[in-house]
């Protein structure tokens, strides 16, 4: 789904608020005004969502969280805030999926504690999930190393927990696949030595998030796994790595018979960037074969522009700039003194 920022500021708020709380359908493209609310909006924002049922907050924060996932500009911190102590499982974990490009330290204390004590899984599940992506931000120097500590020791302690549901396992292996703890290389290992598959398969995300490329021969073998599910693991866990060896056996699966599969290649190309994908992903883009998978390679080739790409990849994309004419995107710096 392509979303555009509409930059027109001459909306009466109380119509944003109307079509956010009232509307059937929510017109999606007003929800970007609740970005970066003033103190006032913000006020009548709680109180008309003190009175929503629970159904429209769910929907509405599920909108929200599928638009950050697209829009890389907008804000909507004290929203996913409310949401992730809401009264509604589903609009809890519908926030903490809000959460998977967050740099606001904040949210890890609330997310521990919502990982060991929700009593619904999914909630902890997605908890868990939200805090792998701290995680790899510590990991890649982009928040303070000392961020990951306690996340990692309560990731640790839920594996390891007797009783733990298994999908809440699977995702404190896949959030701890990153770290720099010296347990979290043999649980990866016991991990994808299990008779089970789920612990196999979150074993090769683990592997695909270390990028640590000991566990590069395991991947690119499991690329012609002939279970499916392990397969697009697989090529998830080898974009990740990006590593260049992948790139010939990714080319290989581009024609797979399952969309899945292709999808999960033009992706992993993607994240692996450089000349060789870049020319694959504009081939693709030209073959009228792949005219359904169009849509999902030009947002890779934004992703790889966004990423630093070249750009003259933009010549296979009719001509057209990816980018709204909005102001240049800049990421919060991290403020040590605020943990």
């Amino acid at each position: 789904m392509k979303i555009m920022y509409d930059e027109e500021n001459t909306i009466p708020f109380s119509e944003v608020l109307a079509n956010t709380f009232e509307a059937d359908p929510i017109a999606v493209h007003l929800l970007f005004k609740l970005s970066d609310m003033e103190l006032e909006e913000w006020a009548r924002f709680q109180k008309a969502w003190a009175k929503a049922d629970d159904e429209r907050r769910r929907e509405v924060m599920r909108h929200l969280a599928d638009i950050v996932e697209e829009a890389y500009y907008v804000d909507y911190t004290p929203i996913f805030k409310l949401g992730i102590v809401d009264e509604s499982s589903e609009v809890r974990v519908a926030a903490l999926d809000g959460l998977w490009d967050s740099t606001d330290a904040w949210f890890v204390s609330p997310l521990i504690g919502m990982l060991q004590s929700d009593p619904v899984v999914d909630v902890r599940v997605a908890a868990a999930k939200a805090l792998a992506h701290y995680v790899l931000l510590a990991e890649w120097g982009q928040m303070p190393a000392r961020v990951s500590k306690p996340i990692v020791e309560a990731l640790l302690a839920e594996y390891e927990k007797e009783g733990t549901a298994v999908s809440v396992k699977q995702a404190a292996l896949e959030g701890m696949g990153a770290a720099s703890h010296p347990r979290v290389e043999t649980l990866i290992q016991e991990a994808y030595d299990s008779p089970y598959q789920d612990m196999r398969v979150s074993a090769i995300f683990a592997m695909g998030n270390s990028a640590d490329d000991k566990w590069l021969p395991t991947i690119l073998a499991e690329l012609e796994n002939p279970e499916l599910e392990m397969q697009i693991e697989a090529i998830r866990a080898a974009g990740m790595m990006g590593r260049s060896d992948a790139v010939e056996l990714l080319a290989d699966l581009v024609d797979h018979e399952e969309s899945d599969v292709r999808a999960a290649v033009i992706v992993a190309l993607g994240k692996i960037g450089g000349d060789h994908p870049q020319a694959i992903l504009a081939k693709l883009m030209d073959d009228p074969d792949y005219e359904d998978m169009h849509e999902l390679i030009e947002e890779t080739i934004e992703e790889m522009l966004l990423l630093g790409g070249e750009l003259d990849i933009l010549q296979y994309m009719e001509g057209e700039s990816l980018y709204p004419d909005d102001d240049e995107y800049e990421d919060d710096a991290f403020d040590d003194e605020e943990l």
